[in-house]
């Protein structure tokens, strides 16, 4: 019998990617995606799943099961991108963020525990980022969910070992991939960000358009699945591995200097100061 994957947002970018490749490598590969409608097939089948909800993360596990019997790997690449300064997001979108880029990880994990556990196997393996790292400006809380999946992923790692489940996360840099154009934006901008925060989301965009390729971080996530004792932790791409290095081994104030560099973060197109806030303040 074929290893049974499965693969949540399968439907474009990295979860296509990873999807696409298990299957020509020969395994039973299920995708999953919010619009996928019953019975539909690419390459392989695309089950309807809302990581939000966990009534439809059960479901997605039971139905996998009932046509298999088994499920050997779960790769969990379901998310999108939040942009905006902190400010200027909601609460709601914040929540949001975190209910599909954390909790949908969550949710498939604690769905499909239950059969793994029973059989003393399987894998499970999660798309984290070099924002999980290092915080990326104005994606603050697409920076927090990736923070929040290290820490996660780790403990996970401690808890399912004896029990024989492998735990991976995969952290990218910067990947050529349509996440740019998916992205939600912050739905009550203010004013005084607009400078720094329009010169910074213009540096992500050429920095995604200029990434690697989805198909190398399909390829590491397939290394992860195969390897008989699989690392934790998998930095793909340069960024990704020589980045934290840095972060580690420097003072804070020259890595963050290069940071606003990197991002144009300066202070020209900053809105001037308003006037009664130069004038004197008396002591007291």
């Amino acid at each position: 019998m074929p290893k049974t994957v499965l693969v949540t947002g399968a439907s474009s970018g990295i979860g296509a990617a990873v999807a696409q490749l298990f299957h020509r490598q020969g395994f039973l590969v299920f995708g999953t995606s919010r619009s996928a409608a019953p019975g539909s097939v690419r390459e392989f089948p695309m089950l309807k799943l809302d990581v939000n909800s966990d009534v439809s993360a059960k479901a997605c596990i039971h139905e996998v099961l009932a046509r298999t019997g088994r499920l050997d790997v779960l790769v969990n690449t379901a998310g999108f991108a939040l942009a905006g300064a902190a400010e200027e997001t909601s609460i709601e979108e914040a929540k949001e963020q975190f209910e599909t880029n954390f909790f949908g990880v969550v949710r498939m994990v604690k769905a499909a525990l239950p059969h793994m556990r029973e059989t003393r196997s399987g894998r499970i393996i999660a798309i984290g980022s070099l924002a999980g790292l290092v915080a990326i400006p104005y994606n603050a809380f697409y920076s927090s969910t990736k923070f929040a999946l290290e820490g996660y992923m780790e403990a996970l790692w401690f808890e399912l070992k004896p029990f024989g489940i492998a735990v991976s996360l995969i952290e990218p840099g910067f990947i050529r991939t349509a996440i740019n154009q998916a992205t939600r934006f912050a739905a009550e901008p203010l004013a005084a960000y607009d400078g720094p925060r329009d010169r910074a989301l213009a540096v992500i965009d050429r920095s995604v358009e200029e990434g690697i390729g989805p198909e190398v971080v399909a390829k590491v996530v397939l290394r992860a699945a195969q390897k008989r004792n699989p690392q934790l932790r998998y930095r793909v791409g340069a960024g990704a591995r020589w980045l934290p290095r840095l972060k580690a081994a420097t003072p804070w104030n020259f890595f963050a200097s290069g940071v606003r560099r990197t991002f144009d973060l300066d202070s020209i197109g900053l809105p001037a100061r308003p006037a009664h806030l130069n004038s004197h303040q008396p002591q007291h």
